[in-house]
Parts: C-alpha cells; structure tokens; sequence
C-alpha cells in the first residue's frame, strides 16, 4: 500500500482585519484584555467558505506543481459551509477544474487531522493526489455583540495537496476521538450563533489533546524531544502553553499564528503548517506532532514525518 506526503500548501484569508482595538470600540473589552486572555491580537473578517477554499486550494496547487487534472479527489474540512445542502467541496471542485470526487468533512476543529487520515485512507486504497482543504468564515455564525466568543473566532483557509508515495510514507501514527456527550460545551443550531463554555472546553481541551497526542507519539515510538514542531489548532495560546508543558515539549517548538488568525477551525493547523514553512522551520526528517479539538467535542492528533 501507498503511504503520503504533503508536495504544497496554500493559505487564503480575508482582505479585512479586525483588531483588538476595532472590538474595544464597540463592545466592553480592550487589547490588553483579550491579549492576556487568549494570544490574540487580529483577525481576519469575510469572504464565502468557498471561495477561500478555492483561493487555498489554487495557491496549494501551485507550490506542488501540480495541475488540476493531476488531482483524483478533493476533501475539505468545514464547520460553516455556504448552506446546508450540497456540501462546499463539489463547487470548489468545479471551481478548480478537477474531476473525481468531492465531499466535506465536519469534525470542527479536528477537521484538517480527520481530512489527513482519510486522504491516507484513499491513498492506500490506490487512489491519486488529494487536494485537502480546511476552510471557515466563524464570523458569519457567530453574535460579534457577545465578548465571550466574538473576539476569538476569525475566517480564513488553508489547503495541501497529499500525494502517494511508495512505501509508509509520512503519517507515521494517528489518533482520532470524539465524544458526543460533550455537545453542549460548544455549537451552534440551525438559524443560531456559536455558543461556548469557555472555561470547561479550556479544562477539557487541555486533557484530551494531551492525551491525543501522547498516545500517537506512542504509536510512532517517539518521545516529546523527538517532536520537532508542534503545529496544534489555534484556540487559544494560554492551551497551547499548557499543552506543551504537560508534554514536555518547549513552548519554541511551537507553531503559533493565533495572534494575527484567531480561531479559524479546521483551518488553523494547516495556517499554522504554512506559516512555519514559509520561515523555513520545517525540514526533511523532521517529526511534526499535529494536534486539534473542536465541538463534538472532537478532537485528533497525528506525527507526520516531512518529507
């Protein structure tokens, strides 16, 4: 069987920014406040879900090289599609010219891991490149009036393209989990707006992505000085940093954009992955522990060796 490896990556955020500042302006909060409290300084308001997706998409294709008829699949992670019926990735499909099939994945935030395993999933099977995407625009669901989650959430998308390789190839191990009783710590219903408990999705958050992510360093024989980036989803940085003290991982091997993205979902680790390529600190060989949470409550960690 074919194992993966990831040939581009490709962002695409909204033109608007809204700072720390522009929400002190109309709502009871400052910079400093939301600063300490989450990491977060901007984020990024606007666009379709689908048209960042394409946007990404379009800039991953071009950093691997490949054409649209080079692609077998398309798989997009998504919480906040453009409607209920039909799914995002079919327009995106079409959009990008590529032939096959096309679908999305909802996992909320764990989104991009869950995208990751299935793509390998197609590929062992014998399947040809897959463009995964993980796309969101949160600010269209979500009360900007409501200081517990208007300041978080942020839109944007980020996208690779997953080639077969002969071989294992680069998912070394994963390790994806969900608990449905847990719903009510974070969604969002028909014709509502995003709800959260911030303070117990941060204390259970914290548990299951440790939890998650030592059981696939495990799986892969590896240990926390093994891990050379952390790419997690970007909720909050205070998680982050806790995340990486139980680990025992250095907080500076950790990938962090939440302060210029805030919380895009299922976009944010492949934000963060991109990020971290393009200032060169991803290298052959190296061991990268992905790692997300999200409403469901889901939540899903993977070692991916580059290649």
């Amino acid at each position: 069987m074919n194992g993966i490896r990831i040939s581009g990556c490709g962002i695409a955020v909204p033109d608007k920014i809204v700072t720390n500042e522009d929400f002190a302006a109309r709502i009871d909060t400052s910079d400093a406040w939301i600063t300490e409290r989450t990491g977060i300084k901007e984020r990024h308001f606007g666009g379709t879900t689908s048209g960042l997706a394409i946007e990404a998409g379009r800039n991953a294709l071009a950093a691997a090289g490949r054409t649209a008829d080079e692609i077998a699949h398309v798989i997009l992670a998504t919480t906040t599609p453009d409607g209920v019926i039909p799914a995002v990735a079919p327009k995106v499909q079409h959009a990008l010219g590529i032939k096959g099939g096309a679908f999305d994945i909802n996992a909320a935030c764990s989104g991009f891991v869950y995208g990751l395993v299935t793509a390998s999933g197609f590929i062992a099977a014998g399947s040809g490149p897959i463009l995964l995407i993980g796309s969101e625009t949160l600010s269209k669901f979500t009360d900007l009036d409501d200081r517990s989650i208007a300041i978080i959430v942020g839109d944007g998308a980020g996208a690779v393209v997953v080639e077969p390789v002969e071989g294992p190839g680069s998912l070394i191990s994963w390790n994806l989990n969900s608990d449905g009783s847990l719903r009510h710590l974070l969604y969002c219903d028909h014709g509502g707006t995003l709800f959260m408990d911030g303070k117990e999705v941060f204390r259970k958050a914290v548990r299951v992505v440790v939890e998650s992510a030592e059981r696939a360093m495990a799986e892969a024989g590896i240990g926390p000085d093994d891990v050379s980036l952390l790419v997690p989803h970007q909720a909050n940085l205070r998680i982050i940093q806790a995340a990486c003290q139980r680990l025992g991982i250095p907080e500076e091997r950790a990938v962090v954009v939440i302060d210029r993205y805030g919380n895009t979902s299922s976009a944010s680790i492949p934000l963060a992955l991109h990020d971290a390529i393009s200032n060169d600190r991803v290298h052959p060989g190296d061991n990268l522990l992905l790692t997300g949470f999200g409403g469901g409550m889901t939540w899903a960690s993977a070692v991916f060796r580059w290649a």
